[in-house]
């Protein structure tokens, strides 16, 4: 048997999908439309051209665009070829860009229409200036390559096989809590990952899954990744926006959709909710960040007959654990299980330990250590930063949480914006679920702020809904009849809008920063 047969291909969907459906639809795009035939066909040649462009096995290609049906051809053609995917962060400026670049050697840059007027400080400033595909849908500008001209010009390659320990991405973190780092996932580790939320929860047979959150991501990258290998069609929208989502809902019949819970809550506060046609939506899945149950209460009333499950996991693990639909329904709610982020995926392990390394009793908040078949190997030429993530065997996530008997896990904060007031330990995410229940707060965040006296205060951030006045004394008053009062936010600001970072999640580095800048430390 051949060496190459035994491994874990990220293109072996593809190959699954050109022998047993390959007149089935593969992407819709606004209204592009293509077959797996037509997609797996496209790949080749795309791999083709990367090879001309002087892509060789294990080297790295950046993709700097928004969403798609040419970023997943992208992403697919890259590891055809035998190369290296690095996914970069839409939400960043030329310096981070290019740290990215610079970080791990990326020679070939897919770029699109939405970041062309970034290219030339990229190459102004990049070690090694990038060859620039660009995949955006006007004229290719100067000194770049045609996408389509590129597929239409070259003739098909073979499949590289590169699979199994072989890397297949450098995913740079967000950098919501420090600079970024690049994790680096192999073959393995990302079929691994997929296999595991399939076990959990099969794509929805003959489905349309809709991918609005950014494909940078790896939420969203391996839900795309789970359609290709269960053969099912990918519906795509270059960034979420509410009215496009409910839209495209509509139009193309959309069966599943992934949401952060900012998006979940822009989407069922839109204007247009009540109008458009959404009865084709079975599933939603959300992760990527603690929901507020108001807000889960509410998406559920208005999406009856819907199947909701969350999924916690991270940029250095897929999937951690998983809460079902059963845990959604009334009994769940009654319980508490839905505010879960659920248990251990299938061939995962996780622990909740104290500061030693030691497994808390149940009930007792500590942080999330991980080991499975989907935990990055480390941090791209980061040994130190890796060392100290992993350790024992165990991947330190850095996040809080609680176990209960049955072995569920409860997430009440990232470990390092927990609040330490007067000596007590407040998590953000407890208050902001208070707040988040007040009817006229359309979104909050928590923060720990100097206090010369508590050491730090609960400071809120909160957006109200348009419309609907809410006073600080309103805020407070409504929080002491669900915290208690050490809890409550000692002050309390408000705005129109929260810094989110590409995925969605609220910036608390950038909220922080006007009350910490010129102390030595971020905490007191």
């Amino acid at each position: 048997m051949n060496h190459q047969e035994t491994k874990l291909h990220l293109t072996n969907s593809l190959h699954r999908c050109l022998q047993q459906t390959p007149e089935k639809i593969a992407t819709i795009f606004r209204g592009r439309v293509r077959r797996y035939d037509e997609f797996c066909a496209r790949v080749a040649r795309l791999a083709g051209a990367l090879h001309a462009a002087g892509l060789a096995a294990g080297e790295r290609v950046g993709v700097l665009a928004l969403n798609s049906d040419r970023y997943l051809e992208t992403c697919m053609a890259v590891w055809w070829g035998g190369g290296v995917l690095n996914p970069v962060n839409i939400r960043w400026s030329v310096p981070e860009i290019v740290y990215s670049l610079d970080d791990c050697d990326t020679g070939i840059l897919f770029i699109d229409d939405q970041f062309v007027p970034m290219a030339a400080a990229i190459r102004k400033t990049a070690k090694r200036e990038p060859t620039f595909i660009y995949m955006g849908e006007g004229e290719t500008p100067v000194g770049m390559q045609s996408y389509e001209s590129l597929i239409a010009g070259h003739e098909p390659v073979e499949d590289a096989w590169r699979g199994y320990e072989d890397l297949a991405i450098v995913m740079y973190t967000g950098g919501t809590t420090g600079f970024p780092k690049g994790v680096i996932q192999s073959h393995r580790n990302i079929w691994s990952g997929c296999i595991q939320r399939i076990a959990e929860a099969p794509p929805v047979r003959n489905g349309r899954s809709l991918h609005a959150a950014p494909l940078f991501h790896m939420a969203a990258l391996s839900r795309a990744l789970n359609q290709f290998i269960a053969g099912e069609t990918h519906v795509i929208i270059p960034v979420f926006n509410a009215s496009e989502v409910l839209e495209t809902i509509e139009r193309e019949r959309v069966t599943e959709i992934g949401l952060v819970p900012t998006m979940i809550q822009a989407l069922i506060d839109h204007p247009e909710f009540g109008k458009r046609d959404v009865s084709s939506v079975k599933r939603l899945v959300y992760g990527a960040s603690p929901i507020v149950a108001a807000v889960l209460e509410r998406t559920m009333a208005v999406l009856p007959g819907v199947e909701f499950s969350q999924s916690y996991g991270l940029t250095e693990a897929m999937v951690v654990t998983t809460n079902p639909p059963e845990n959604h329904g009334e009994a769940g709610r009654a319980s508490g299980l839905s505010l879960s982020v659920g248990r251990a995926a299938w061939g995962t392990s996780v622990k909740v330990v104290d500061e030693a390394g030691n497994e808390v009793p149940r009930g007792v908040v500590g942080e999330i250590v991980i080991r499975g078949p989907s935990v990055t190997r480390g941090y791209w030429n980061k040994p130190q930063e890796t060392a100290g993530t992993l350790r024992d065997g165990w991947l330190h996530t850095g996040d809080g949480a609680w176990m209960n008997e049955a072995g569920y896990l409860f997430i009440v904060d990232r470990m390092k914006d927990m609040i330490v007031s007067g000596g007590e330990n407040v998590y953000s995410a407890e208050v902001e679920s208070a707040i988040g229940r007040h009817p006229a707060v359309a979104m909050c965040a928590v923060i720990g702020i100097p206090s010369e006296t508590w050491g730090e205060t609960v400071h809120a951030i909160v957006v109200p809904r348009p419309g609907e006045p809410v006073s600080e004394g309103d805020i407070r008053e409504h929080c002491r009849t669900l915290i208690a009062n050490y809890k409550c936010p000692k002050s309390i600001e408000f705005r129109t809008a929260m810094p989110l970072s590409g995925a969605g999640k609220i910036l608390k580095r950038d909220l922080r920063a006007p009350y910490w800048e010129g102390k030595a430390k971020k905490v007191n």
